[in-house]
């Protein structure tokens, strides 16, 4: 049998062919060749086909990704630090004043900064910011290149990307951070200017020097604003931002070749773009800017200054600490210049360099503080806080804590002047009028507890004029004074004046005249302004003008104006504060060259001493004080600077002297245009200054209305409450001559003209009387004749006449003693028991004269009075 199965192929299965067998066959046996297969490395090798799938899925995801991450990166609100900024602080005429703040950091606008300024920014770090984008890959990978390749680290970016990491991120390197920048960068550029980007560029870069901002840089390094800025400035400043420590020669000079190399840099490019002659660039030196100061922002006066306006700006509801701690403030001052540079001179001149603290101990214990406004304005033109802010905190022109002593005396004639106020025995008050100067004598009318006040050294001065009691400052007269015119009157007045209303221990009692208020210099000078001012009271204010970020401005209030005082009040006080620079305690405060009035002061226990003037230009205050400086316990002042006392007469008038001259150096000396109150006495000047065309004339017509609270200044109240503000006025009572005849003879004249003028009616003698009262004499009483027994009016047996040429002592008792005639009442005076007026009976004052019934009683029971038939008050 035949195997028939070896014979036929197997089906499904190509037979064995040998290897060498032709392709052609091969084809032939089993169709189409297959492709070659790739063999070695070039297996490791992607297909084209597979290459354009990847190629083109990587563009769709790199191109989803970045439509992602415009969509879900934000602009973000700019971090913390990118928005502070510290608040200037400038002189009325613009210059730089202080700095206060944690970053130094000033934003200005963009037209703030100079052009050359802007142009070396752009030449410096992106030159085609104008026309590119947002980004520049390029320059972003020839960045990472050069970084690479050893030429520095460059970041490569744009300035609208160096803005964003300044403004919105931070600093840190990371691959987050740098994609956060790249589409913020695209987004910003999209929604905001060109300007806007590089206008905040500017004021986020840092320059050194702990400087944020080109325009903190520009007063950093040159001493100037950022629109002052010239070509070579500007293109260092932008130098300085590729390499801010590297590049500040000043700090290391070492680096001073690379600083120019960067330098030239700039400037080349510059003028490759167009934006720089070439010949200007030739002619351009490198501008090497000034040394690196230490933090000295709030040091010397600035300290006291900068606390003094944030405090004056809450005050007055302007702005509140928490949004000055905002900071981008710009705050114009009233400061000029030229008169603090004076007013701090001039107390180290007096004041520091004699202090010798290792030699004598008292030497520690002194401080100074001093303001001066100008009257005229309001405004404050000066301040003295202490020897320097970081040493001694506390504003010694601020501060609240010291007795003003005899400067508040003023206070208390001008209230007297302004309400007509009489003595207790019902003469009115006038700078002539006589009171009893003992030292420690007991005041008279006060209802309180007994009150005797002591003179300066215990010094009794018996019979005195107001006048020559301020210029001795004389306490017993003064605290006669203020009970006779009503310690109420007295505070309102002050407080009229400018004294705050809650000035510490400002108390309504007879100790209010000498001074135990413990106001402040600046309280004190501004109520001494307003003397000046012809009783005109301003507000005093330290701002003129405040912006926010370069652009938006900050209203002020309106300050009113207000009559405190009439003028005529106010005046007559000036004339007497004259006196006390012409022959009083004040003759040191002459030394200023220039018709002056003023008013010494002292503390208790001489613990502070001061003075207080002015010119009819300038008003300044000067105190100087003692404290412990390690306990602030306050200190008296004997010893201390070599003297065995210092006193308001000292060293306060003679720094004010100083300042007043300096500060007013070059300026035409002003007049005293006075309106004084007859009964005044001769209130011309002894001395002669430069340009002291004063004129202390005797006004015309009575003053310009009354007082707020109702009463006439030349006539009291007919009924009141019973109080002291509105007691009702005094009848005239004994002159005090202690002599007389029974004659009923009067020595009161009638209102005397001052000089160059006619005069206004002494309080109590024009027709405005106290209900009751006969009608007016139709004119003055005349002269009193010589009575047989009586020595005439002229000079006291045994004076001369006074130095100072006020006839104080030449006129004698009659011209001291001026006092109009009450109508209704007898003009003469009581001798040796004798009837004065219907009653026929009186009192003694002081020991002297016939007793005398009397004429006033300060009771509520008792507000008119009227002389009744029988002879009795009531």
């Amino acid at each position: 049998m035949t195997n028939d199965r070896r014979k036929e192929p197997f089906q499904g299965r190509e037979p064995q062919r040998p290897p060498d067998a032709p392709a052609a066959a091969r084809g032939a046996a089993g169709g189409a060749a297959p492709a070659a297969r790739r063999k070695g490395w070039r297996r490791a090798l992607p297909t084209w086909r597979f290459t354009l799938l990847g190629l083109v899925a990587v563009i769709l995801l790199g191109a989803a990704a970045l439509a992602a991450g415009y969509h879900l990166v934000k602009i973000p609100r700019a971090n913390a630090l990118a928005t502070m900024q510290s608040n200037v602080f400038l002189y009325a005429d613009g210059s730089r004043l202080a700095r206060d703040g944690d970053v130094n950091r000033e934003s200005v606008q963009l037209s703030q900064v100079s052009r050359h300024a802007r142009h070396a920014v752009l030449a410096a770090e992106d030159r085609d910011f104008y026309d590119g984008s947002g980004v520049d890959p390029q320059a972003m990978v020839r960045g990472a290149w050069n970084t690479v390749t050893g030429k520095g680290r460059q970041s490569g970016s744009t300035i609208t990307q160096q803005y964003v990491k300044n403004y919105y991120l931070g600093q840190e390197q990371t691959l987050t951070r740098k994609a956060k920048e790249f589409f913020i960068a695209i987004k910003l550029d999209r929604e905001k200017s060109k300007d806007e980007i590089l206008q905040g560029y500017l004021n986020t870069s840092y320059f050194g020097r702990n400087t944020y901002g080109i325009q903190a840089a520009a007063h950093a390094y040159y001493g100037v604003d950022a629109s002052e800025l010239d070509a070579a400035q500007g293109a260092y400043l932008a130098a300085l931002l590729n390499s801010p420590n590297a590049y500040d020669v000043d700090a290391h000079p070492e680096n001073r070749e690379k600083a120019l190399v960067r330098w030239n840099y700039v400037l080349d490019g510059m003028v490759k773009e167009g934006w720089l002659g070439r010949a200007e660039r030739a002619a351009l030196e490198f501008p090497a800017p000034r040394p690196n100061r230490a933090n000295t922002a709030l040091s010397g006066q600035r300290g006291y200054i900068v606390n003094a306006v944030k405090a004056y700006l809450a005050e007055h509801g302007i702005l509140e600490e928490a949004e000055l701690d905002g900071g981008g403030y710009r705050i114009w001052t009233t400061l000029r210049r030229p008169a603090q540079d004076a007013l701090v001179g001039a107390v180290e001149e007096e004041v520091l360099d004699n202090l010798e603290p290792q030699v004598r101990d008292a030497d520690r214990n002194v401080r100074a503080g001093a303001a001066a406004i100008d009257p005229r304005t309001g405004k404050v033109v000066a301040m003295y806080g202490g020897t320097d802010y970081v040493k001694q905190y506390t504003n010694n022109a601020t501060r609240r804590d010291f007795q003003v002593g005899s400067t508040f005396k003023p206070f208390v004639l001008a209230a007297a002047l302004e309400h007509g106020a009489h003595t207790h025995d019902g003469r009115p008050i006038t700078p002539q009028t006589m009171y009893d100067g003992t030292s420690k004598r007991a005041v008279e009318g006060w209802p309180g507890d007994r009150y005797t006040p002591e003179n300066e050294d215990d010094r009794s001065y018996g019979e005195i004029s107001v006048s020559e009691a301020t210029d001795k400052s004389v306490n017993a007269v003064y605290a006669q004074m203020a009970v006779d015119v009503g310690p109420d009157r007295v505070h309102r007045t002050a407080v009229r004046l400018g004294l705050p209303e809650r000035t510490p221990d400002m108390v309504a009692s007879p100790s209010i005249a000498l001074g135990t208020a413990t106001a402040s210099v600046l309280d004190m000078t501004q109520a001494y302004a307003t003397l000046a001012d012809h009783g005109r009271h301003r507000p005093y204010t330290l701002v003129e003008k405040i912006t926010r970020n370069g652009s938006r401005t900050v209203p002020l209030p309106e300050r009113r104006t207000t009559q405190a005082v009439d003028r005529v009040a106010a005046d007559t006080t000036t004339s007497v504060l004259r006196g006390v620079v012409a022959g009083g305690t004040a003759t040191a405060a002459q030394a200023a060259g220039r018709p002056a009035a003023g008013k010494t002061g002292t503390a208790e226990e001489d613990t502070a001493a001061w003075f207080a003037g002015y010119t009819p230009d300038l008003v300044a205050v000067v105190s100087v004080m003692g404290q412990d400086p390690e306990t602030a316990a306050h200190k008296p002042l004997y010893g201390a600077m070599g003297l065995g006392r210092i006193n308001g007469g000292g060293v306060p008038a003679q720094i004010w002297a100083k300042f007043v001259k300096d500060a007013t150096e070059g300026e035409e000396a002003s007049a005293f245009d006075l309106r004084i109150r007859s009964g005044s006495g001769d209130l011309e000047l002894p001395y002669a200054v430069p340009g002291d065309g004063a004129s202390a004339s005797a006004s015309a017509s009575p003053s310009e209305g009354s007082g707020d609270d109702g009463f006439p200044w030349d006539s009291g109240p007919a009924e009141g409450d019973g109080s002291f503000e509105d007691r009702g006025e005094e009848s005239d009572g004994d002159d005090g001559d202690g002599t007389g005849d029974g004659s009923g003879e009067g020595d009161a004249a009638g209102p005397a003209p001052g000089p160059g003028g006619s005069a206004v009616p002494s309080p109590g003698s024009d027709a405005d009387d106290a209900p009751g009262d006969a009608a007016p004499p139709a004119g003055p009483a005349p002269p009193p004749p010589v009575v047989p027994g009586r020595r005439p009016a002229g000079r006291r047996p045994g004076t001369t006449a006074s130095a100072d040429g006020r006839g104080r002592r030449e006129e004698g008792a009659a011209a001291r003693r001026r006092a109009a005639v009450r109508p209704g009442r007898t003009a003469g005076r009581s001798r040796a028991g004798a009837g004065r007026g219907p009653g026929g009976s009186g009192r003694r004052r002081s020991g002297r004269g016939a007793p005398r019934a009397p004429t006033w009683c300060p009771s509520a029971r008792w507000r008119a009075w009227r002389w009744a038939a029988g002879g009795t008050a009531r």
